[in-house]
């Protein structure tokens, strides 16, 4: 099989003659309308958006690349083998997947200014802080910039982007590894160790003690399950919209995770995991069924919602939640943070059922997540954000790489103002 820069050089103008013709032969056909309510509500639902990386459907979850998470086994890849898939809708052979971690491997090393940076910021700066501070410091080693600045054709534009991606893909863990440890007070950075993958590097470099091999084994399944999730939420369309401008990836990148660090958004799991030592220390331990379900309606009736259940889109388990539990079970079933997690799920979703105002009563991904990094150890909460953004960047990152190759327009949808909406609604 190709490496990934050849693959893309035999896709990239098939796919830019795809999309020439259809948009030739049917652009104006209407794919979607938009109500007053999705106006104001944050445009939940309207089809706007082009996301070739993956898609979300609501009874089936986080499909990439035409492949169900879970019936595709794409839990047991490796995270390089993802951003590959990502990219170019196949997954490397050995010697694409050998070439693909060389290319980061070989890119690894971060320059020493921006741990300067780092340690020069006040002690208690938040980590996510920390870490777009970090990206947005390297922007001065952007190809893409560089090369634009010189003279670039538009068609070469995804070539030099691709260079920018792969050296942040490779950077990201080092450098969120490394604002671990300067903020926590871990000791010294620990190096990158060159003959290790992705996910197990990343774990290396926390440098929390992983016996078993099961936390190497964890990084590698969380950066997998968060690597992208369609085109709409805040990260990756603040991403979009900010290298729609032709911004280059370190300020794109850094704009979609700002999104990511809102509560909203990239917080949820901590919030959630939050929710389910609340619950322990409440109970002195594991609570019985039936108290977990006296609990869940006091909340309920309280006016207060379950965290980690129900999801803009999916109108079934998340079958990245369903992914964290299987490990979970195989690794750590007896750990009591995990057991309140696992009876949530069989009590939480027949509770909001009886309720009747839960569209979605079963769990989203950051039902679990959080409780299987307690278990490991890694238990600063502020942290947590920071592991999504190194896996959601691979995703942010593929969707730049495509939109450069396809030549995707500055994106600019029109607004209107309430005192339109009313004289509209009126002629109606």
């Amino acid at each position: 099989m190709a490496t990934l820069q050849e693959k893309l050089k035999e896709q990239i103008p098939k796919l830019r003659d795809e999309i020439k013709q259809l948009v030739t032969e049917h652009g104006e056909k209407v794919i979607s309308s938009v109500t007053i309510s999705q106006a104001y509500g944050g445009m939940r639902g309207v089809k706007g958006l082009v996301c070739d990386t993956s898609v979300v459907e609501p009874d089936t979850g986080l499909i990439i690349r035409g492949r169900p998470i879970l019936e595709a086994k794409l839990t047991e890849k490796l995270p390089e083998e993802i951003f590959y898939l990502l990219l170019t809708g196949e997954l490397p052979d050995k010697t694409a997947l050998k070439s693909l971690q060389k290319d980061l491997s070989d890119r690894t090393d971060v320059p020493a200014y921006v741990w300067n940076v780092l340690r020069a910021m006040p002690a208690d700066s938040h980590p996510m802080t920390m870490l777009n501070t970090a990206i947005l410091t390297m922007q001065k080693e952007s190809v893409f910039a560089q090369k634009y600045a010189a003279g670039l054709h538009k068609n070469d534009y995804w070539e030099p982007m691709l260079e920018d991606a792969l050296r942040i893909v490779a950077r990201i863990p080092v450098v969120a590894a490394g604002v671990y440890r300067i903020r926590y007070r871990k000791g010294d950075i620990i190096p990158p160790d060159k003959k290790l993958d992705l996910g197990a590097n990343y774990a290396h470099m926390l440098g929390i003690p992983d016996p078993s091999g099961e936390f190497a084994n964890l990084m590698r399944l969380y950066l997998t399950l968060h690597s992208d999730h369609e085109g709409g939420n805040v990260s990756a369309f603040t991403c979009h919209t900010v290298g729609s401008a032709l911004s280059d990836a370190y300020y794109a990148v850094s704009a979609g995770l700002n999104g990511l660090a809102g509560p909203l958004h990239g917080l949820a799991n901590q919030e959630c995991l939050g929710f389910v030592l609340e619950l322990k220390e409440r109970y002195k331990g594991v609570p019985t069924e039936k108290q977990l379900e006296e609990f869940a309606w006091e909340r309920l009736n309280s006016g207060q919602v379950i965290p980690g259940y129900g999801h803009a889109v999916l109108r079934v388990t998340d079958p990245r939640f369903t992914a964290f539990r299987e490990f979970g079970e195989r690794v750590c079933p007896e750990d009591p943070v995990f057991k309140i997690v696992s009876l949530l799920f069989k009590v939480v979703p027949q509770v909001l059922m009886k309720q009747g105002k839960a569209k979605n009563p079963w769990p989203n991904v950051d039902a679990g997540s959080g409780a299987l990094l307690f278990h490991f150890s890694l238990t600063e909460f502020a942290y947590y954000t920071v592991l999504f953004s190194v896996s959601r960047a691979m995703g942010m990152l593929s969707q730049l790489i495509l939109n450069r190759a396809l030549g995707t327009p500055i994106t600019r949808p029109k607004s209107v103002s309430t005192e339109w909406i009313k004289q509209t609604v009126n002629k109606m």
